[in-house]
C-alpha cells in the first residue's frame, strides 16, 4: 500500500510499502478517512528520535486517525462494518503488570503506532483492536474523531490533577494539547482557566470557547493576573503544556499553597524548578504519560456538546500533498491549531 514514510536518513516519502497486518479475531480493519499530524510526528521528522526511541528503519508516521471499518475478525462484539470509528494508537500487553494496575499506559512494551520500530496510520487501511477502536457519535465527524486522540491527553492530565469543582487552573502553552487541556479543564469542574502563550493568534481563538483568560506573557504577567483574580491565593492547579524550559522554571509561581502541577509537555534535556519552592508550597508534581481509560469519555462530551473541537481544525491537506504537509507543519503559522491529511475513500 502508498503510506507516508519516514526513511532513517529523515527523508520522507509517499511511496509503497509492505506491512503484513493479520486480522484476528479481535480485530476490525479500517479503511483510514482523516489522519493529524502531531508535534511528535514533526519531532521525528526534524529529529529522527524522541528520547530513546530512534527511527532506525523506515516508518509509517501518523497516529491521530478516525475511518470507516470494513472488515471485523469471528469474535467481534460490538462494532460491525460501516461503523465510523477512532483509535486509540497504543496496544498494550494486557497481561503486563502495568495494564493489570490498570495503568496500560505505563506498559513499557506498549506498541504505539508511529512510535519506532511501529508504522503509524497514514496509510489506506490498518488493523487495530476492536478494545481500542471506539464509534463516532453521528454528529462527531472524522475530522472531530481524528482529535479525539489530543482531547485523550488533556482528559489525562485533568484526572491526574483531582480537579475539585469550582478549582482556578492556568495552562502554560496555547498549542494544541495546551488547547484540550484547558477544555478538559473545564469539562472537570474548574471554575475558570487561565491560558498562556507568546503567540496571539492563539490566545486569541481560545479567548471565545469559554471562561478562559488569556495572557500574553511577552506583555503580561501571568502569576500577577492568577494573585489579582484570587486575592494574592494563588491557582489551585498548574498544567504546564508548552515543554519549555523558562515556563518550567517559573511554573511553580501562580500555584496556591498545596496546589498541583501537572506537567503535560514534552520538556527539553535537563529542565529546571525551584524545588525549595515547591517544598515550601507543599506542591504536588503530577505527570502525564499519554492516556488510559479516556477515550470513551472524551468522545462522549464531544457528542453530548460539552467539548466543541471544531474552532481547532484550522488546515486540510490531500494524502497527495503529505510530504508538502509536513514540511508546512515544521513552520506552521501561528494562526493555525491542528493540521490534518484527509485520505482518498474509495
Amino acid at each position: 500500500m502508498k503510506a507516508l514514510v519516514l526513511e532513517p536518513d529523515l527523508e520522507l516519502n509517499l511511496r509503497e510499502i509492505e506491512i503484513d497486518e493479520h486480522l484476528g479475531p479481535r480485530d476490525v480493519r479500517i479503511q483510514i478517512h482523516t489522519v493529524g499530524i502531531c508535534g511528535s510526528d514533526v519531532h521525528y521528522y526534524k529529529h529522527g528520535r524522541m528520547g530513546q526511541a530512534v527511527v532506525e528503519s523506515p516508518m509509517v508516521l501518523g497516529h491521530e486517525a478516525a475511518g470507516t471499518i470494513i472488515e471485523t475478525g469471528p469474535e467481534v462484539k460490538h462494532l460491525k462494518v460501516g461503523d465510523r470509528v477512532c483509535m486509540e494508537p497504543g496496544i498494550p500487553d494486557p497481561t503486563s503488570r502495568a495494564a493489570r494496575l490498570g495503568k496500560y499506559n505505563l506498559d513499557p512494551t506498549m506498541r504505539f503506532w508511529a512510535t519506532p520500530p511501529t508504522h503509524g496510520c497514514l496509510r489506506p487501511m490498518v488493523v487495530h483492536p476492536e478494545d481500542y477502536t471506539f464509534a463516532l457519535g453521528d454528529n462527531v465527524s472524522f475530522a472531530e474523531g481524528a482529535m479525539v486522540e489530543p482531547l485523550a491527553i488533556g482528559m489525562h492530565a485533568a484526572a491526574q490533577a483531582r480537579i475539585r469543582p469550582g478549582d482556578l487552573a492556568v495552562v502554560l502553552g496555547a498549542g494544541t494539547i495546551g488547547a484540550m487541556t484547558a477544555l478538559a479543564a473545564l469539562a472537570g469542574g474548574c471554575s475558570r482557566v487561565v491560558i498562556t502563550d507568546i503567540r496571539q493568534a492563539k490566545l486569541d481563538l481560545l479567548a471565545g470557547l469559554g471562561p478562559i483568560t488569556p495572557v500574553n506573557v511577552t506583555s503580561d504577567n501571568p502569576t500577577e493576573v492568577v494573585m489579582e483574580m484570587t486575592d494574592g491565593w494563588g491557582a489551585d492547579i498548574v498544567f504546564e503544556c508548552s515543554g519549555s524550559d523558562k515556563a518550567i522554571m517559573t511554573m511553580l509561581d501562580p500555584v496556591c499553597p498545596g496546589g498541583r502541577v501537572v506537567l503535560v509537555g514534552v520538556p527539553g534535556e535537563m529542565p529546571r524548578f525551584d524545588i525549595f519552592a515547591a517544598r515550601v508550597k507543599e506542591v504536588t508534581i503530577e505527570n502525564v504519560r499519554r492516556y488510559a481509560h479516556v477515550f470513551d469519555r472524551s468522545l462522549a462530551l464531544m457528542a453530548g456538546g460539552k467539548i466543541d473541537v471544531k474552532p481547532f481544525l484550522t488546515d486540510t491537506f490531500e494524502f497527495a500533498d503529505s510530504v508538502r504537509a509536513f514540511e508546512w507543519a515544521v513552520e506552521m503559522p501561528e494562526t493555525s491549531v491542528k493540521a490534518q491529511i484527509k485520505l482518498p475513500v474509495k
